[in-house]
C-alpha cells in the first residue's frame, strides 16, 4: 500500500514564506547540531550495564591499583599478575571487543524504534530568459511496526554473541592470568637455579682448594688435581649459564606485565611451595564442576544460542514487513509556497527472491550446527585438561615431598665425601661424584617448587577458578615458618 498523502497548498506572501523558511531551517539545523550529538554521546539503552568491568586483579572483592612498584621495591607474584592483567595488550584487545559487542546490542535495540530524517535543498532554476529560486525542506518519519520477529531475533542474536563475549573476555583474562604466573615462576626457578649454581661452584672451588693442599703435602695425585679443576670449571659455566637464562626469565616476565623486556626487575622471595589439600577432590566431580564454570565453554554454548537465533531471524526476512511513513515538507519556487504533509502505511511483500530466504535458512542451520560441534569439542577438551591438570599436580606433590629428601643426603654424602677426602681417606672421584649429585638435587628441588606452584595454577584455569583468590592463598614464607 503506497502511502496516502494529505496535501495542503496554500500561496503565502513572500514575507512569511521567508519566515517559514527560516523556522523550518532553524529546526534542521538545531535537530542535527544539537539533538543529534546528544544521542550519540549518551546511552539509552545502557549498554554500560552490560559492559564488562576493565580487567584488574581482585583479592577479597578489592580492585588492585595498576601502578608500578617504586624503583626499589621487589616484585611479587601479586605485583606481576595485577600488571599482566592491566597492562598487557591481549586484555586491552579483548575487553575492547566485548564493548564492541555491547554497542551491536544498543544497534539492535535501535531498530525497535523510528527514524525521523530532515532534508533542505536550495537551487536556481532557469527555463528560457526565466530564472526562479526553488528550496525545499522536508521531515520524514520511518516506523516498522511488524516484521515477524526478524528485529526480536537480531537482538537474541546479539545479546547471546554479548555474553558470549563476556565469557571470552574471562577466558582470556584467566589465559593471561596463568602466563603471568609462569613467567614469575620461571623467573623465580632461574633466580634459585643460578644461586643453586654458585653453591655448587663455592664446593667446586672447595674440592679443588683441597686437591690442591694435598698435592703439594705429597698425598695426592696430578690426576686428582686436573679432575677438580675440571669440575670447577664446568661448574663456572654452569653458573654463567644459569645467570643467562635468569636474564632472558625477567625479560619474558616483564613483557607478559606489559613492559619492556629490559625493565629491571627485583623480585620479591619466592612464595613456598608447600602442597595443601584443595584441588584433592574426586576428578570426576571437578569435572563437572570445570563444565559448569569454564569461560570458554560458556562462550560457545552461547554463540551456539547466537546462532540458533540466527535460524528465526534467516526466516523471519523473508517475510512481509509493515511500516509507517509520515512528515511534512515545504516548497517554495519563484516566491510562490506550499505546504504538505503526508501520513500512511507500508506493506511489503516479498514474493520472490531467487530463493535467497531458502539457502539463507540453510546457511543458519549448518552454521548452528558447526557452533554445537564446537561446543561438544570444547565441552569434551575441558575434561582432558582438568584430568592432566590434576594427574601433573598429584605428580608435582610427590616429585615435591620426594626431592626433599633426595636433598638432604645428598647434602649429607657432600659432606661426608669431602671430610674423608680432606681427611686422607677418601679419593677425588667420590667427592666429584657427590657435588655433582648434590647439584643435581637442588635443580631437581627448584623445578619440583616451580612445577608445583604452575600445575596448581594451571588446575585452578582448567577448572575457571583462576583469580585473586587462589593468591591469596598462596602460602608464603611467613606462613611456613609460623
Amino acid at each position: 500500500m503506497s502511502p496516502l498523502p494529505i496535501c495542503q497548498p496554500a500561496s503565502v506572501t513572500r514575507s512569511s514564506a521567508a519566515a517559514l523558511h527560516r523556522f523550518v531551517a532553524a529546526g534542521l539545523f538545531a535537530l542535527l547540531s544539537v539533538e543529534l550529538p546528544a544521542f550519540e554521546l549518551g546511552d539509552p539503552f545502557a549498554t554500560r550495564d552490560i559492559t564488562p568491568e576493565r580487567p584488574a586483579l581482585r583479592i577479597d572483592g578489592r580492585a588492585l591499583p595498576c601502578q608500578l612498584p617504586a624503583a626499589d621495591a621487589p616484585y611479587g607474584i601479586v605485583e606481576a599478575v595485577d600488571l599482566a592483567l592491566c597492562r598487557n595488550p591481549t586484555t586491552r584487545e579483548i575487553w575492547s571487543a566485548a564493548r564492541i559487542q555491547a554497542a551491536d546490542v544498543g544497534l539492535a535495540q535501535a531498530e525497535f524504534l523510528p527514524t525521523i530524517d530532515g532534508r533542505a535543498t536550495a537551487s536556481r532554476v532557469r527555463v528560457d530568459s526565466r530564472s526562479a529560486s526553488q528550496r525545499n525542506a522536508s521531515l520524514s518519519l520511518s516506523w516498522l511496526l511488524f516484521d515477524f520477529g526478524a528485529r526480536s531475533a537480531n537482538l537474541e542474536v546479539a545479546r547471546q554473541l554479548m555474553r558470549a563475549a563476556t565469557s571470552t573476555l574471562d577466558a582470556g583474562v584467566q589465559t593471561v592470568f596463568l602466563n603471568a604466573m609462569q613467567a614469575y615462576y620461571n623467573a623465580q626457578a632461574a633466580r634459585a637455579a643460578v644461586a643453586a649454581a654458585i653453591e655448587s661452584e663455592k664446593a667446586s672451588r672447595e674440592s679443588l682448594n683441597a686437591a690442591e693442599v694435598r698435592y703439594r703435602v705429597g698425598t695426592g695425585t696430578p690426576a686428582d688435581r686436573l679432575q677438580a679443576q675440571t669440575a670447577a670449571s664446568q661448574a663456572t659455566l654452569t653458573r654463567i649459564r644459569a645467570e643467562g637464562v635468569r636474564e632472558n626469565s625477567l625479560g619474558r616476565l616483564a613483557n607478559v606485565m606489559g613492559l619492556d623486556a629490559n625493565q629491571p626487575l627485583r623480585l620479591d622471595e619466592p612464595p613456598s611451595a608447600k602442597p595443601d589439600e584443595r584441588f584433592s577432590d574426586d576428578v570426576a566431580a571437578l569435572i563437572g564442576e570445570a563444565r559448569l564454570r569454564r569461560p570458554d565453554l560458556q562462550a560457545a554454548e552461547a554463540e551456539y544460542r547466537a546462532s540458533v537465533a540466527g535460524i528465526d531471524y534467516a526466516r523471519a526476512s523473508g517475510l512481509p514487513t509493515l511500516s509507517l511513513g509520515a512528515g511534512p515538507s515545504w516548497e517554495n519556487i519563484g516566491g510562490v509556497s506550499a505546504n504538505a504533509s503526508s501520513i500512511g502505511l507500508t506493506i511489503n511483500l516479498p514474493l520472490f527472491s531467487g530463493f535467497n530466504t531458502t539457502y539463507n535458512v540453510r546457511a543458519a542451520q549448518a552454521r548452528s550446527d558447526v557452533a554445537a560441534a564446537r561446543r561438544d569439542n570444547v565441552r569434551q577438551q575441558v575434561a582432558l585438561e582438568v584430568w592432566e591438570s590434576w594427574q601433573s599436580l598429584n605428580t608435582a606433590t610427590q616429585t615435591l615431598r620426594t626431592t626433599a629428601d633426595l636433598l638432604a643426603s645428598a647434602e649429607h654424602s657432600e659432606r661426608v665425601a669431602l671430610g674423608r677426602y680432606k681427611a686422607g681417606v677418601g679419593n677425588i672421584l667420590d667427592v666429584l661424584n657427590a657435588q655433582s649429585a648434590l647439584a643435581n638435587a637442588r635443580l631437581q628441588r627448584v623445578q619440583a617448587a616451580l612445577d608445583w606452584h604452575i600445575s596448581r595454577a594451571t588446575l585452578a584455569r582448567a577448572l575457571g577458578i583462576l583469580d585473586g583468590q587462589l593468591l591469596s592463598s598462596t602460602p608464603s614464607r611467613q606462613d611456613e615458618a609460623r
